[in-house]
């Protein structure tokens, strides 16, 4: 039997589905055994109130089978500074100037021979920094830097790009190196930013003595290739652009001229980048083939008796938890393959050159839209698979599956496979067959729709999330580990971090706190991707899963009419409207 997990222990676990018609009462999660069941009439509040709530997203309409919606507000974000960076190397922590004995802010603004005269008196006068005593806290100003409490706060974009350069003596805090490298694609295009960099640090070394010049360079090299490593590991899907690529080819022969060591090094690392965008390139193919094959449609709705033949999800596995450790898999693997830039891509500032060939050809945000995609389709799936039976019976036995499937994804810590299901099943076409459902015992369905209840901000998933997190950081075995998080929900958190916060200050500084804010969401979720999934495969179910045809909404209407006729007038032109605009759809196919 599967290991409970701490924060959904009280969840039984399902034997194979042909011993479990009769379910008995689950306990919630989160309320005590004396507390009343929860119903969709009465759940409980959470921490806001439903004005309050910027993230409740819509859910698939259904008259039947609903759950409230709340208005979207703006959101307080608070940032907890206190974890070590040891514990995540990707978490952004408040950058001080104290952390490093050469890390002064006024750092950034070094002189160095290829300054010009405006530019070496500016950075002369800014290492005398203005403090400020705000409250309880001090702002202090380094040059162009803006630090409060000894955080970065807020600086120019050339400050922060300098600030990024490493020397002999200094390299950046790595939680400003993600934090930067993530956001900076906000203000500049990934290739600006390597080629100031690079240009920074090998002017900084030149002194008009090309003996000297190779030596200084020869001892900052090693910082230059780790940060370059930095970025290549966290953030490879950059270098797709070939300008990058050319970059930092020119960067490993000029690393070459000067340090054997670091060269490689350098070498290593241009091997392990090529080897993940290879993998990448065929990851998005496979995933192509696979869209291809589950386009195909299913069998003519003509005859409800020749498409109930096909097979469906049970004949292929009977056992719930075994199905949820397989959409596990496909979570995970999906997952993996989402690059952290991509969150940021979807705000960022359109490139002018989005014609230029290779990356740009490529959309930036694929893997993130594919996965989104992931998640629609088996919304579909569940409710394909419901509709398709043509006995009633066999109708509820489904649904009592899919409930038992998606306790299981809970239990695991599968949120997205668990909010796809019960979309899935709170789709009208489900919904509406009042027939089957008053033969399905929905006590454990009402208490796994409360804890993903949009309403008061989805207290109650972010409550259930949080315990996750916390099994997880413990973990004592593999499962444990596994975080997935309704994703749609993750990306309108970002979003709405992005809106509700100015990128840049009144005065033209770029607003460091909203970037710190940002990489504190995306590095959460790299820490969730790094996970392995510790079930073992069955091809059969993952194939089924992944490439079975599903119906679209019209053919999910029409079907689920034919399953339980239309009640009344409207429902009747519909299914009219619908059969019309299907068999004309098949006669020019």
């Amino acid at each position: 039997m599967p290991p409970t997990t701490p924060y959904a222990g009280k969840f039984s676990s399902c034997a194979p589905y042909s011993n479990n018609n009769n379910h008995p009462q689950p306990h919630s999660p989160y309320r005590s055994n004396t507390a009343p069941k929860p119903t969709k009439e009465n759940v409980c509040n959470g921490a806001y109130s439903s004005s309050e709530n910027p993230y409740d997203i819509p859910q698939p309409h259904s008259s039947y089978r609903s759950s409230s919606v709340s208005s979207m507000t703006a959101k307080e974000h608070h940032y907890n500074s206190s974890c070590a960076v040891s514990e995540n190397p990707y978490s952004p922590q408040p950058h001080s100037p104290r952390q490093h004995s050469t890390s002064c802010p006024g750092r950034a603004y070094r002189h160095t021979s290829s300054s010009s005269g405006s530019e070496q008196s500016s950075r002369n006068n800014s290492v005398v920094a203005k403090g400020r005593r705000y409250g309880h806290g001090v702002t202090a100003s380094y040059g162009e830097m803006c630090y409060h409490d000894n955080s970065l706060v807020s600086a120019s974009l050339e400050a922060l790009i300098q600030h990024l350069v490493p020397t002999v003596d200094y390299y950046p805090d790595r939680s400003y190196v993600f934090t930067f490298l993530l956001s900076s694609r906000l203000f500049l295009h990934p290739y600006e930013l390597m080629t100031r960099v690079c240009h920074l640090c090998v002017e900084q070394q030149r002194s008009g003595d090309a003996l000297l010049d190779k030596i200084r360079f020869r001892e900052v090299a090693p910082k230059l290739v780790q940060l370059l490593t930095e970025w290549t590991e966290t953030f490879p899907y950059d270098f797709r652009d070939e300008r990058m690529m050319r970059c930092l080819k020119d960067m490993t022969h000029h690393v070459a001229r000067g340090d054997e060591y670091s060269w490689r090094a350098m070498q290593q690392m241009t091997q392990r980048l090529i080897k993940r965008l290879s993998a990448l390139g065929q990851y998005e193919e496979a995933v192509t083939a696979l869209n291809a094959v589950a386009l195909e449609r299913p069998a003519s709705l003509k005859s409800k008796q020749a498409s109930g033949q096909r097979s469906d999800v049970m004949s292929v596995c009977d056992d719930p938890f075994v199905l949820a450790q397989q959409l596990t898999h496909i979570e995970l693997d999906r997952l993996s393959f989402i690059g952290p830039e991509e969150f940021i891509q979807t705000f960022a500032m359109k490139d002018p050159l989005e014609n230029h060939k290779g990356f740009f050809r490529k959309r930036k945000t694929s893997n993130l839209e594919a996965y989104v995609n992931w998640f629609n389709r088996l919304s579909y799936l569940v409710a394909t698979e419901i509709c398709m039976p043509v006995k009633k019976k066999h109708r509820a036995k489904i649904i009592e599956f899919f409930i038992d499937v998606a306790q299981e994804c809970f239990n695991i810590g599968n949120f997205n496979s668990l909010m796809a299901i019960i979309t899935g099943m709170n789709m009208s076409p489900v919904a509406r067959l009042r027939k089957t459902w008053n033969k399905v015992n929905t006590d454990k369905f009402e208490i796994l729709e409360h804890q993903m209840d949009p309403s008061s901000n989805f207290s109650n998933y972010r409550t259930a999330l949080r315990g996750a997190t916390q099994r997880s950081e413990t973990a004592h075995s593999s499962q444990e580990k596994i975080v997935i998080p309704f994703f749609s929900l993750l990306i309108k958190d970002i979003y709405f971090l992005n809106e509700g916060c100015a990128s840049r200050l009144t005065n033209g500084h770029i607003n460091f706190e909203k970037l710190w804010e940002l990489a504190k969401q995306v590095s959460e979720f790299l820490v969730w991707r790094q996970v392995v999934c510790p079930f073992d495969r069955d091809r059969r179910i993952l194939q089924y899963l992944v490439t079975t045809p599903v119906f679209s909404e019209d053919e999910l209407h029409l079907a689920s009419y034919e399953s339980e006729g239309p009640e009344n007038n409207m429902e009747k032109d519909s299914r009219r409207s619908l059969r019309s605009s299907l068999l004309h759809r098949e006669n020019r196919s």
